[in-house]
């Protein structure tokens, strides 16, 4: 039974091509097409299982992946078809004529019960090889079982029911002891808890089914042969154990809820479908005489798990009296019915059969049909042969049903993988609402199909409804691809017309004044969508056009701040005298350039209010580039809005720190203009580094010499060091000015001499105040009065000068006593160095004959050699040796040529101290003696000691090896 031995023929059923569905539900061509290169999988796909039973096949389970077969008349085969090479086989035991009547396995295919046709039951755990029978049940008809799904387990069924033929339902209980196996009887009790009747008394149990709700309440479903009944009651919480006795014990009095028909062919089987693994079955479906009753479970009901019922009857072929269903297995959209001889299946949505499989008369009659609910798959066998079903892709052809009973959600979600069909469904949707004149729940679902735009447009359009147009084309419109821009732009330019239509119409309502405010709000919301931006930006100017013909400036305006095409709002408030407006649009965006381009007109209007709103923006402008409004302004304003503009530029040089010399000229000629006051504090504020000025200081002096402010050309002067100038016109003004200007040139004694006597000219000659005159003599040290009697006139008398000529001569007196004071001390001084000159050679050291050269280390007094007052002694060609490279050049050169002129006399020297008739030696006429050239080289050479003198500090950065010699001193030492 492990392999599959073929494919077995079939007629499964196929699901038709788009193309086919389209023309069955009548829905305009799209822009998909149905090219499917493979053959579909069926739906239900037969498979005959390669297994020769030794004996013939009488009844087959399967659960949980485990299947019991029963062959002949003694013998169980079990096997994991999981591990299918591993079958198990177990022997009855009966020697008697007894047959297998039934076998159940419950969910978890641990625990199989076999009824016998003797009123005898076995049981068989999957652990186990032995079959035991349940002694308590002798004498009973085994027809069904309702399993415990909640409370089962592999070693114990917890509390079960169980079905007979006689109409008694039992609730019993298996347990299997892992000590000592069957040591006692694994039925822990078998007791009745009901009665099920019929009419005509009662009837075999065909079914039973556990379901457990909401809030612990329990749900039992039995079948009889006509009814279908329902026990609904609650086990209290941590009682499940105790079994279902009292929910029957409600129903002691009273019958419970059931459903009766009035046909029947012998017996009834209910199905259930459960979506997944250990959850409660969502639907049902129930074969009886009359056909099959499906529907689906609602747990939260409170007396009635049933609900959606409905009778599909029998398809027309089948004849309960002649080949009456044998079995049935319920999928998710599907109902199997067995026949003898075929298999059915029929859709739950519209009872229609949809496949049918006939087996051929080689096999045998069908006997039963059975599905593994955790794994999906049906099983079908004859006495010969086992066939399987797979159930594959069940839901993909549920969309068109669905679609076909107009639950278009439904048919939706079955096709939301697939958008060929789902176009289809959308297309049929749209279709249907407009019939029913619901063109806006239309407008949407035209919009999401493929469907000729041209058409569906048209349609609305003959239809007159506009509004559900402007839907179609918002919702075509957000589903347009950023790279279909010509589609874009064509219905963001339809769509602004429409709303402006409908605008216009509804704005001339009064009724409809509510409806209008929601149609501007969209409208504006349709302007401000951040997925129109762009289109709508690279066509502003078709929209503006648009806006303009209709008339509505409102939007336009709302549409050009969406643009953030400022320059067009400000422009249109500027043209409405709305300046406050404009103002507070520029003040709220801060764009720089739109500042410069509206302040011309702004100012004219509104200026302190401009003002401070440049003053808001700081340094973001360019006070440079709002100078020609502020002189256009200026030009034709009053001295009170001039302030304005004084205000703003001052605002810029205090404030800002701003150094522009345009901005700074503005200023002085404003000040200049209009408050000279300000002009010299100005001046005086900017300081007198011409360096540190900002201002234009030709422009400055031009402009102040215009205005006739003189003090503030003095200053300019004074800051150009103008100083004649300075003083010239400030005698104009105020000697005590030009006193100040006079007193500039610190350095320069003969300039200021000069400018005093200017001074002092002015003084005499045009004020003619001998006294004035002479407090410029005390005002300045350098004025002597001969140099102011001069500019006195002849008939002046002596007696105004005779105190200044006195204070003269005793100055004269002073100086010249301090001169003598002076010759006395350079005397006195000469004497002392002459002094010192001879007891500097009259001093001498003494040199032992063991001491040695502090550079060589060699004895002394072998070589000429110098003795330092620090007690360094070195020999004469040593102390050469460390001096000369750190001389500077010119020192060295000199040097050279001093040993030259040394190495050219006629006696060279043999010691250091030789006869002074030898030193003094003449070299001839203009040329040094031996001895002033031997002084010379030591004043170069022994001008300090090496060791202590500057020499060695300066030498303190650098290595004691020579760079150039440093990887030869290295290697010297390797």
């Amino acid at each position: 039974m492990a392999s599959i031995l073929d494919e077995y023929e079939d007629s499964l059923y196929r699901s038709a091509s788009v193309q086919q569905s389209r023309a069955s539900v009548g829905i305009p061509h799209s822009g998909y097409v149905n090219a499917r290169l493979e053959k579909e999988t069926p739906i239900f796909n037969k498979q005959r299982i390669d297994f020769a039973p030794p004996e013939k096949i009488n009844n087959l389970v399967v659960s949980s992946n485990q299947l019991c077969m029963s062959l002949g008349k003694d013998t169980l085969l079990r096997i994991d078809l999981g591990k299918p090479d591993e079958p198990n086989q177990v022997e009855l035991g009966r020697k008697d004529e007894a047959k297998v009547y039934k076998m159940f396995l419950d969910h978890t295919g641990s625990h199989l019960l076999i009824a016998l046709n003797t009123s005898e039951c076995l049981y068989l755990n999957r652990s186990v090889q032995k079959v035991r029978a349940l002694s308590r049940w002798k004498g009973h008809l085994i027809e069904s079982v309702g399993w415990n799904k909640f409370l089962g387990s592999e070693t114990n069924t917890g509390p079960i029911l169980v079905g007979t033929a006689q109409g008694q339902i039992y609730e019993a209980e298996i347990s299997v002891s892992e000590g000592s196996l069957f040591s006692t009887n694994p039925d822990q009790y078998f007791r009745q808890v009901y009665t099920l009747e019929e009419e005509s008394g009662p009837a075999p149990v065909c079914c039973l089914e556990v379901e457990r709700g909401i809030e612990g309440k329990f749900f039992i479903i039995a079948t009889t042969r006509k009814r279908l009944f329902q026990f609904v009651g609650k086990v209290p919480e941590g009682t499940e154990q105790q079994g279902f006795s009292s929910i029957f014990a409600m129903h002691a009095d009273h019958l419970p809820s059931f459903r009766e028909f009035p046909a029947s062919f012998g017996f009834s089987e209910i199905a259930f479908y459960t979506p997944k693994l250990r959850s409660n079955p969502r639907s049902f479906a129930w074969m009886m005489g009359n056909g099959v009753l499906y529907g689906t479970l609602d747990y939260s009901r409170p007396d009635s798990i049933l609900s959606d019922e409905r009778v599909w009857v029998y398809p027309p072929d089948i004849d309960i009296t002649v080949n009456k269903p044998i079995s049935i297995v319920l999928t998710q959209f599907h109902f199997l019915l067995l026949l003898p001889d075929r298999v059915k299946a029929v859709c739950t949505l519209n009872g229609q059969v949809v496949f049918q499989d006939l087996f051929l008369e080689k096999f045998g009659l069908l006997t039963r049909m059975i599905k593994d609910p955790t794994v999906q798959q049906i099983w079908i066998h004859t006495e010969k042969v086992v066939f399987r079903y797979h159930v594959q892709r069940e839901s993909r052809d549920v969309w068109k049903m669905y679609m076909n009973m107009n639950k278009f959600d439904l048919a939706k979600e079955y096709c939301k993988d697939r958008p060929e069909c789902l176009d289809i469904v959308l297309a049929k949707e749209a279709e249907h609402c407009f019939q029913n004149k619901r063109y806006l729940d239309s407008a949407k679902c035209y919009a999401l199909t493929q469907n000729y735009f041209e058409e569906i447009a048209l349609k609305f359009i003959e239809a007159k409804q506009e509004e559900a147009l402007m839907e179609f084309l918002i919702k075509k419109l957000s589903n347009l691809k950023p790279s279909e821009k010509t589609q874009t732009t064509l219905l963001t330019t339809w769509l602004t017309e429409l709303y402006l239509n409908w605008l216009g119409i509804l704005e001339g309502d009064p009724s409809q004044r509510n409806l209008y405010l929601d149609t501007r709000e969209k409208f504006r919301t349709f302007l401000s969508s951040p997925k129109n931006k762009d289109c709508l930006f690279n066509n502003r100017a078709s929209i503006y056009e648009l806006l303009a013909s209709h008339g509505d400036t409102e939007h336009m305006v709302y549409f050009a701040v969406i643009m953030q095409d400022y320059e067009r709002v400000v422009a249109h408030h500027c043209q409405h005298d709305e300046y406050d407006e404009a103002l507070n649009v520029l003040s709220r965006h801060r764009d720089e350039k739109l500042f410069y381009k509206f302040s011309p007109v702004l100012i004219q209007h509104i200026p302190k209010k401009v003002v401070d709103a440049w003053i808001s923006m700081g340094s973001r402008l360019d006070a440079r580039n709002l100078i020609p409004a502020l002189v256009n302004y200026s030009q034709s304003a009053s001295t009170q809005q001039i302030n304005e503009a004084i205000r703003y530029m001052e605002f810029c040089v205090y404030q800002l720190e701003e150094t522009q010399q345009a901005i700074h000229n503005y200023l002085l000629s404003l000040y200049a203009l209009c408050r000279p006051d300000s002009l010299l504090s100005y001046l005086e504020q900017a300081g007198t580094n011409p360096n540190r000025i900002h201002y234009d200081l030709k422009y400055a002096l031009r402009l102040c010499a215009e205005h006739g402010h003189h003090h503030a050309c003095v200053h300019i002067y004074k800051v150009m060091e103008l100083y004649e100038e300075a003083v010239d016109l400030a005698l104009q003004v105020d000697v005590d000015l030009a006193k100040s200007c006079a007193d500039l040139p610190e350095d320069d004694e003969e300039l200021r001499k000069k400018l005093w006597l200017k001074i002092a000219r002015h003084v005499v000659q045009e004020e003619k105040d001998v006294k004035k005159a002479m407090a410029c003599l005390s005002s300045c040290a350098l004025l002597k009065i001969e140099d102011v009697l001069p500019f006195f006139p002849d008939f002046v008398t002596i007696d105004h000068f005779k105190e200044a000529i006195c204070n003269s001569l005793e100055d004269y007196n002073k100086h010249i006593e301090e001169l003598k004071r002076e010759m006395e001390e350079a005397t006195q001084s000469a004497k002392r160095i002459r002094e010192d000159i001879q007891e500097m050679r009259n001093k001498y050291g003494s040199v032992e004959p063991q001491e040695k050269c502090a550079a060589c280390d060699f004895p002394l007094l072998n070589r000429p050699f110098y003795l330092f007052l620090c007690g360094h002694m070195f020999h004469y060609d040593c102390l050469l040796q460390a001096v000369f490279p750190n001389l500077p050049a010119y020192k060295q050169a000199k040097l050279e040529d001093l040993q030259k002129k040394l190495a050219a006399t006629s006696q060279p020297s043999k010691s250091h101290h030789r006869p002074k008739d030898a030193d003094t030696i003449s070299l001839g006429k203009g040329q040094q003696s031996r001895e002033q050239i031997k002084a010379d080289v030591d004043d170069i050479v022994a001008a300090e000691c090496v060791y202590c003198g500057e020499l060695m500090i300066r030498s303190i950065d650098k290595p004691f090896i020579d760079p150039q010699k440093y990887e030869e001193e290295m290697q010297s030492w390797l």
